[in-house]
């Protein structure tokens, strides 16, 4: 096989490889408009000005490079550059990445475009800074309330429209952009795949056919600070252990409904300290399923099991984000699968920005097989045998639309 990064296939991923490491969490840690996250716009950006593309900034955050001049019914293509905490190094640059190498390709082959072009680099995929996926997808379909948006906080108390402001935003002008949208004829996103699907079809490469209903919710335990060695454990009202008791009811509940999955991937307490009783602890719920209805049923599951919480504290369930399950364009992606000879359809169980935009532009998906199986882990990864198919997909796939 030859070696891809020698050849400028894919060499982006090499450059960006030691922006924001996590020594603690392993892999990467890219959070908008912190410092890895800005390094990777600005390489962004000069990797797409070096391809002649026009780079813009839209009133969401969300960057968007022309291939030519900007119009209605472009064919738009791209994934995000931000990662979960401790996150591989594919989910989201490869999109990025694949995408410039396949406009690329087609420069040197001589192609000029037809209809408009742009590679597009959403903002705040992963939802790890400000608590929702795909923010900037959302603020741009108007699938979120811009005032909603605006009032999110990171883990510092920093707002959305503070950081927006740092950031050379307009918080005011946050939200549904129907120009922009009205310029995306199709949206495409190659996506390293988060699942073992094309192991299990021992294929490189699929189009999607729908994502599962999901969403995230907030779990509060409220309960009496006091001190860990002056308070008796009869004496206690630990939110902790509510917790505690509500996360092994989290597992549960997802058990109870072939299919679907449950996860508390982050708990914090409040005030912290390793010698205090909490006062509070918040716990974050991703749950999803099959159908809206399935999802709904376990959180509606879950939150029952709390009606009766544990260690005398209060519990109240808050729904931060939602998304139904998403059924992309079955023309389109037949299409698109029938130019790649054949590829097959897959579901997946992962949200994307894709899957946000499905309700408004026709839109279709690109996996790339994992042989892991193992994704948001240092340990996701994609050979470049792999990745150098998706680029030249994305070759083949743009010569027909454009």
């Amino acid at each position: 096989m030859p070696d891809l990064v020698a050849h400028g296939v894919l060499a982006g991923l090499d450059e960006i490889s030691g922006t924001g490491r996590d020594q603690r969490a392993g892999g990467y840690s890219r959070h908008l408009w912190q410092s890895a996250e800005l390094d990777l716009r600005a390489w962004f950006t000069e990797r797409a000005e070096r391809l002649g593309l026009a780079v813009e900034t839209d009133r969401n955050g969300n960057i968007w490079a022309w291939w030519g001049a900007p119009g209605r019914d472009a064919v738009v293509v791209g994934s995000h550059l931000d990662s979960v905490p401790g996150g591989g190094a594919y989910d989201g640059p490869l999109g990025v990445v694949s995408a410039l190498d396949a406009v690329a390709r087609l420069q040197a082959a001589g192609v000029v475009p037809t209809r408009p072009c742009a590679v597009l680099v959403f903002a705040e995929e992963e939802g790890s800074r400000f608590g929702v996926a795909c923010l900037g997808s959302r603020l741009l379909s108007g699938a979120i309330d811009a005032d909603k948006a605006r009032g999110l906080t990171d883990r510092g108390g920093i707002t959305f429209a503070e950081a927006a402001v740092t950031a050379g935003l307009d918080p005011a002008h946050l939200g549904r952009d129907q120009e922009a949208l009205d310029r995306i004829g199709i949206f495409l996103e190659l996506h390293v795949e988060q699942g073992r699907g094309l192991i299990d079809l021992a294929e490189p490469l699929a189009v999607a056919s729908s994502i599962l209903a999901h969403g995230r919710w907030r779990l509060s335990f409220t309960g009496q600070g006091n001190h860990a060695g002056a308070t008796l454990m009869t004496d206690r009202r630990d939110p902790m252990v509510a917790a505690a008791h509500a996360i092994v009811a989290v597992q549960q509940a997802a058990l109870d409904s072939p299919g679907a999955r449950a996860t508390v991937g982050r708990i914090e307490a409040v005030p912290g300290g390793t010698n205090v009783i909490p006062s509070a602890v918040h716990a974050w719920l991703d749950a999803r399923a099959e159908t809206d209805g399935q999802a709904r049923a376990v959180v509606a599951d879950i939150t029952a099991r709390l009606d009766s919480p544990h260690a005398g504290c209060a519990a109240t369930v808050t729904e931060e984000s939602w998304t139904g399950t998403v059924t992309f364009d079955p023309e389109l992606a037949a299409r698109l699968a029938l130019a790649l000879g054949g590829i097959p359809a897959l579901p997946t169980g992962a949200g994307h920005d894709a899957g946000v935009l499905a309700a408004r532009v026709p839109t279709a998906m690109l996996f790339v097989r994992n042989p892991t199986g193992i994704s948001h882990s240092p340990e996701e990864f994609a050979t470049l045998e792999d990745c150098l198919a998706g680029v030249e997909a994305l070759d083949t796939l743009l010569r027909e639309l454009l």
